[in-house]
């Protein structure tokens, strides 16, 4: 058994570093700051959303017993 290597797939894997490296330079150079921003909070898809609160394991339990209860609900009961 053995490892196949191909050149091509270190010639396309330097050219998105040096890609990715210049377009993070670009970035860099135009921020006012110098801080790189993807403005992901700014966004309209994202405008009137709320974080998860730190009781959202609560409805996921919920969620399952729900699940659950309906299943032994539904379940066929064997007759002997």
């Amino acid at each position: 058994m053995g490892i196949v290597v191909n050149k091509e797939d270190n010639k396309n894997q330097d050219l998105e570093r040096r890609i990715s490296a210049d377009l993070r330079a670009k970035a860099v150079k135009q921020a006012p700051d110098g801080e790189v921003t993807d403005f992901e909070k700014d966004s309209e898809y994202i405008k009137d959303t709320k974080k998860t609160g730190k009781f959202a394991w609560v409805w996921a339990i919920l969620i399952v017993l729900a699940i659950v209860s309906l299943v032994i609900i539904f379940m066929p009961v064997p007759r002997g």
